[in-house]
């Protein structure tokens, strides 16, 4: 544990940082599995709306530097082809 004030104040900061960043990744990732959900049951419409809401989740976690800028732009690009490429 740290002795000096301010970086006892940083450990604590880093605890509450840690456990928001956490929960925001949550969301990207279960926004993602609900895309993939839809996408397995078949339903293209479905699994549109659930896109066009991952796709809002995705980017503000994005935003907020939880998840990198191209890694949200290649999931939401994944998730897209995969729903153009339903019958």
């Amino acid at each position: 544990m740290a002795n000096i004030k301010s970086a006892r104040k940083r450990a604590r900061q880093a605890v509450k940082l840690r456990a928001h960043n956490m929960s925001m990744r949550t969301i990207a990732r279960s926004a993602i599995k609900d895309v993939k959900k839809a996408i397995a049951s078949g339903d293209k419409k479905a699994a549109a709306a659930a896109l066009v809401k991952s796709q809002a989740a995705i980017d503000r976690v994005a935003a907020k530097g939880v998840l990198h800028r191209n890694a949200a732009a290649r999931n939401k690009s994944r998730l897209a082809h995969a729903i153009k490429a339903m019958s």
